[in-house]
């Protein structure tokens, strides 16, 4: 099934961007009546995070969010095997441009919203500088080759870096003049988090954007990607002043309350649909 759905995709790729997105609304709403366990993880998360929502509302956010799911996941197809030039006209970079010129030590704050493969696509195609990343392997062989020759498709000598292989690499790549596209905002275990407030709820949450900043000695430049009609627009923002703070804590809550001034401006576009709350302080029950 894995070789047949990369098949299908790359067969996608030179249909007109209308016709994925009209797939992708009947793909996200069949999910989103159909896997129920998955709606719950939605429900909680838009629950918890959005308490003074009536229900109603959570449900039309609910609803849309699998309908971005499923239309970022199709988008692929275009993203990773139409013709640059297309690729490029669909991916519009505004704001702080300017911020990801040059040899300056840099690090991308790419939170997860449904468009965080486009965002790796346009940056590396339209910014002439390597980029950095930490690849988790997937399970399964073809699909992880697949993904990741699609996501380093373009870009100056790609690398990917696996989790594996440590910090040291990674700061070296940093202070000698690579972007890091750095993804810090899910759950991955009490063990390697702090908890600090996400929407006023304790959150596992890495701290490695405050470390990374501080061993690379860089500045952190966010992105915020957007799905549109026409395609994706990379909203490049101004780097934040004085971090990190040296507070690893404080910076930590500080990453979260601007992801939520983010999401706030597009709540249907994130990823609801990690269980961003899987990890619980000591003696606080589950959620999910």
């Amino acid at each position: 099934m894995s070789r047949l759905g990369v098949r299908l995709l790359r067969w996608l790729a030179p249909l007109p961007l209308s016709w994925i997105r009209a797939l992708g609304s009947v793909l996200g709403l069949l999910l989103y009546l159909l896997v129920w366990p998955r709606r719950q993880v939605v429900n909680v998360n838009l629950r918890l995070c959005f308490p003074h929502w009536s229900e109603r509302q959570r449900r039309r956010v609910a609803r849309e969010t699998f309908v971005h799911v499923a239309q970022s996941f199709l988008d692929r197809a275009w993203l990773w095997h139409a013709d640059p030039e297309v690729v490029r006209r669909r991916l519009v970079l505004t704001g702080a441009v300017r911020e990801l010129a040059g040899d300056t030590p840099t690090i991308v704050f790419a939170p997860h919203f449904v468009g965080m493969d486009a965002g790796a696509t346009g940056l590396s195609q339209q910014v002439p500088r390597r980029f950095i990343g930490i690849y988790t392997p997937q399970s399964n062989p073809v699909i992880d080759a697949w993904v990741l020759k699609g996501r380093h498709r373009f870009g100056i000598n790609p690398r990917p870096m696996n989790r594996s292989e440590g910090v040291r690499e990674l700061i070296a790549a940093v202070r000698a003049g690579d972007v890091m596209y750095l993804l810090p905002d899910m759950n991955f275990g009490a063990e390697e988090s702090i908890f600090v407030p996400f929407y006023g709820v304790p959150a596992a949450t890495v701290p490695s954007l405050s470390r990374f900043a501080r061993l690379g000695r860089a500045k952190v430049v966010p992105v915020v990607v957007k799905l549109t009609p026409a395609g994706y627009e990379l909203q490049v923002h101004e780097p934040w002043a004085g971090f990190p703070s040296g507070d690893l804590a404080a910076d930590t809550a500080l990453m979260n309350r601007r992801l939520q001034e983010y999401i706030d401006e597009i709540p249907s576009q994130y990823y609801w649909v990690h269980k961003r709350f899987k990890s619980r302080p000591p003696g606080e029950p589950g959620v999910y």
